[in-house]
């Protein structure tokens, strides 16, 4: 799971949140200030996503060095402009994504080459959100609760 919050930072930087499990409680986490501004919420996901994949990627490779196969690396995402971006590149760019940095494609190329897949996850189940924003009340031990690998109370 990955998400952004846009703007969130006194000087208007975004916020990164990421969140890797292997099936039950988080085995990485990741709550970090974003290094450059961005001029939309989509962008925001994008240099989120950037941000992250290295670790992803990472933790598929370490796994596969311990012998186990990842059948599917999947990214769950609540942003569907970014998505679209992610999947298509510069074949879903507007007018207003040109600004958009190529680097942040990298994902485009990941996912022809089938090394992560990219899935939507709505955003009231989007489990990187304990990273980016602060939460209350139910949602909180919700997804405290994930992350510590006590989902079934």
């Amino acid at each position: 799971w990955v998400d952004a919050s846009f703007a969130v930072h006194n000087d208007f930087v975004s916020h990164t949140g990421a969140y890797i499990s292997f099936g039950v409680g988080s085995v990485l986490s990741i709550s970090t200030k974003q290094k450059v501004n961005t001029h939309s919420s989509t962008e925001a996901e994008l240099v989120g996503l950037d941000d992250a994949i290295s670790k992803i990627l990472w933790a598929k490779s370490f796994m596969a060095s311990q012998g186990f196969e990842i059948e599917a690396n999947i990214v769950y995402r609540d942003n569907t402009s970014s998505m679209k971006l992610e999947e298509n590149g510069r074949e879903s760019a507007s007018k207003r994504t040109r600004h958009f940095n190529i680097k942040y494609f990298y994902i485009t190329d990941l996912i022809k080459r089938k090394e992560v897949c990219i899935k939507y996850c709505p955003t009231a189940e989007m489990n990187a959100d304990y990273m980016t924003k602060p939460l209350t009340g139910a949602l909180f031990v919700k997804l405290r609760n994930r992350i510590m690998g006590y989902d079934f109370i």
